[in-house]
């Protein structure tokens, strides 16, 4: 019988636990794949202490790749064979599951299942940032926090591909060549540097137009101090912890700031917009422009392992569970 992790109390890494869970048959317009690997992100920490609450018990995981291994009714574009992938919804801590067919996007010959898997969250998350949320453009000098991370790395080669001039903050010297060699123009290690000073001296005073920010409580407020009058912060995730509560004055005080909280579910809805980043994500990987770097591999049914370091800081770039 196939094995999944299964959470069935919020808590720690221990929680994740390895259980017999029968995927069962596809119903109408799913199909069930036996997965190859699935990504590790930070929204699995979120699900797994109950930050963002889910029906108990469940499996976490929200991106993975693998093969059709049966069709349901009413389902077309899909058949048995096929490689695909997925940035959600949850479950993809299995070795095989049950999915809604048009959540799933066909893999093209030159994308493996550990790239995919390394990708499809974190890579659309990119696209959803650089392309949708705040559109980058040539000449634009942008904040990214968590610069050697896995949608940090991303977003830094995605951006230097469009013309941007890249600052990106990061914990060490290691990871900062790291994010050096992935398109980070000015990397800076906050452990030792004041980003908000760094970001003044690089700009020259002119600040920048957009931060995208995955780390929350322990950068946010400092961030709004990056941006440039009408600027951007982008805030999609909370590594740290949540952003503490704070008055919305704060924005016009700081030059009428824009604030945003998105999520890739709203903008890959409609299964065009899926496709569209999909298509594009995979574009860029395959010219080259942007390297997915999988850093640490960990067996599914040590999941709690990879969890532990990622909350440690201890992960660079993506991190995937293999099956």
């Amino acid at each position: 019988m196939p094995h999944a992790i299964r959470v069935h109390v919020p808590g720690g890494p221990e929680v994740l636990q390895w259980e017999s869970v029968e995927a069962g048959e596809p119903g109408p317009g799913q199909v069930r794949i036996r997965q190859q690997a699935a990504g590790l992100n930070f929204i699995d920490v979120y699900h797994r202490t109950g930050l963002y609450p889910q029906p108990l018990p469940f499996t976490p995981g929200v991106e993975g790749a693998g093969i059709v291994e049966a069709v349901g009714p009413g389902v077309t574009g899909l058949q048995i064979g096929d490689r695909v992938a997925y940035g959600g919804p949850i479950g993809g801590y299995a070795e095989e599951r049950l999915i809604a067919a048009d959540r799933l996007v066909k893999l093209p010959d030159a994308i493996s299942s550990e790239q995919a898997a390394a990708m499809m969250l974190q890579g659309m998350t990119a696209h959803m940032l650089l392309r949708s949320v705040y559109r980058v453009r040539a000449g634009d000098i942008i904040l990214v926090h968590a610069a050697a991370g896995g949608v940090g790395l991303i977003l830094c080669q995605w951006a230097k591909a469009l013309g941007a001039t890249v600052i990106g903050t990061v914990g060490s010297e290691e990871k900062a060549e790291l994010a050096r060699n992935h398109g980070c123009d000015h990397p800076i290690v906050y452990t030792h540097q004041d980003f908000v000073a760094e970001v003044e001296r690089i700009t020259a005073g002119a600040k920048v137009p957009v931060v995208y920010d995955g780390v929350g409580r322990d950068t946010f407020i400092k961030s709004l101090d990056c941006l440039a009058r009408r600027g951007m912060m982008v805030s999609y995730g909370n590594a740290s912890g949540p952003v503490d509560p704070f008055q919305p004055v704060i924005l016009a005080q700081k030059g009428s700031l824009f604030l945003t909280r998105p999520t890739l579910f709203d903008y890959t809805l409609d299964r065009a917009d899926l496709e569209q980043a999909a298509a594009e994500l995979f574009a860029i990987v395959e010219s080259g422009k942007v390297k997915i770097e999988v850093k640490q591999h960990f067996p599914l049914s040590h999941a709690a392992e990879a969890h532990r370091a990622l909350e440690a800081r201890q992960t660079s770039g993506s991190t995937i569970l293999t099956i």
